[in-house]
């Protein structure tokens, strides 16, 4: 069964789309947890950090390229921000298709919420 975020890839559930191209896209999350809370997810579907192979390395990199540019199109860059990758049930993995959090816009707990 596909996931939200494969059917947010084609298309077939909206979101409001920061940063696209034929590997990477980005968008905002609907539940925030900071004034700026994107995630930034590969086209190519990978259950999770545990499933990545080592031809994936090239894509991972390019989605922490990827989340720089953004941080710096946001104008969070300058202040901070945290980038989190969730594994598994007791790592907080809700969706599994791995996906990078970019948030920031506020000083930000250990915790990740905003202080």
């Amino acid at each position: 069964m596909a996931t939200i975020f494969t059917k947010i890839i084609q298309k077939e559930v909206p979101a409001d789309i920061v940063y696209e191209d034929d590997e990477v896209l980005a968008f905002k999350d609907v539940h925030p947890i900071a004034p700026v809370h994107v995630l930034i997810i590969p086209k190519k579907e990978i259950p999770s950090i545990n499933d990545l192979q080592d031809s994936d390395q090239l894509l991972m990199g390019k989605m922490l390229l990827v989340a720089r540019n953004i941080a710096r199109d946001l104008n969070i860059s300058e202040k901070g921000y945290k980038l989190l990758f969730r594994t598994g049930k007791h790592g907080g993995q809700e969706i599994p298709h791995v996906h990078l959090h970019l948030i920031g816009g506020a000083r930000l707990h250990e915790d990740i919420r905003p202080v």
